[in-house]
């Protein structure tokens, strides 16, 4: 299933998106050989291009993108912030601090390279369930603002182009993508604005994805927990 975002006002999300391609970084040090990334022609959101996201009534809540705005930390512990937000199980997965103007903001823990563009795993689950994986709630803490980077094309049609053969027995995953994109095949990226305050719910199992702060010039704070929401449980900004 593509990219699917909630939303009830096209204007609202047109103003906070823009779209581009994506490529493979070869010989940059930052980032990991393979690595795939935005193009960073960035254009507007059209119209039809929105209508394209507009996610039917019937869409599994654990593949929508929301676009929400999480209750504030009122002076408790962002691991209890999940009992107001709709999932008391959820999980907290801590926080990561972005610097400003980054093209993408994770990195390979062992040797610091930028991962770009990717999926998580945090489920390990193979193709045929890979769309029902838990989805991941993010808020940005500031001070500056940040986007939530995703890819149109999902892990099961990825993996079922490069795996033609046996993709019934796979585990999509980040190599995936970075062989289709490859490969030459393309891969539209869609960059959603999130200012302090704001946050998403995404299946980042599902998508690819990262964060950003490319033109940004405060660097930004995201703390992360991973559940299961209901479609609509948090008020939505679009």
């Amino acid at each position: 299933m593509p990219l699917h975002v909630a939303f009830t006002d096209h204007d609202a999300l047109r103003a906070r998106c823009n779209f581009t391609s994506v490529r493979t970084v070869s010989g940059d040090p930052a980032f990991e050989d393979g690595a795939v990334v935005p193009s960073r022609q960035w254009q507007p959101l059209s119209e039809a291009a929105a209508q394209a996201l507009t996610a039917p009534p019937w869409t599994p809540p654990s593949t929508l993108v929301e676009i929400v705005r999480p209750p504030a930390p009122t002076g408790e512990s962002l691991e209890d912030l999940a009992q107001h937000m709709g999932d008391g199980q959820a999980q907290y997965l801590g926080q990561a601090l972005a610097k400003p103007d980054m093209l993408t903001t994770t990195d390979n823990y062992q040797d610091g390279r930028l991962i770009g563009l990717h999926l998580d795993n945090w489920d390990k689950l193979k193709y045929g369930q890979k769309a029902t994986g838990r989805r991941r709630l993010a808020l940005n803490l500031g001070p500056g603002t940040r986007y939530i980077l995703l890819g149109a094309l999902d892990a099961q049609a990825v993996c079922r182009a490069v795996h033609p053969e046996d993709y019934a027995h796979r585990y999509p995953g980040t190599d995936d993508y970075r062989a289709h994109v490859a490969a030459d095949h393309p891969i539209r990226c869609i960059r959603i604005r999130l200012a302090p305050g704001e946050g998403y719910i995404a299946p980042t199992e599902y998508l690819l994805h990262d964060g950003s702060t490319e033109d940004q010039v405060e660097p930004s704070a995201m703390a992360f927990w991973l559940g299961h929401w209901h479609r609509g449980t948090l008020p939505s900004l679009v």
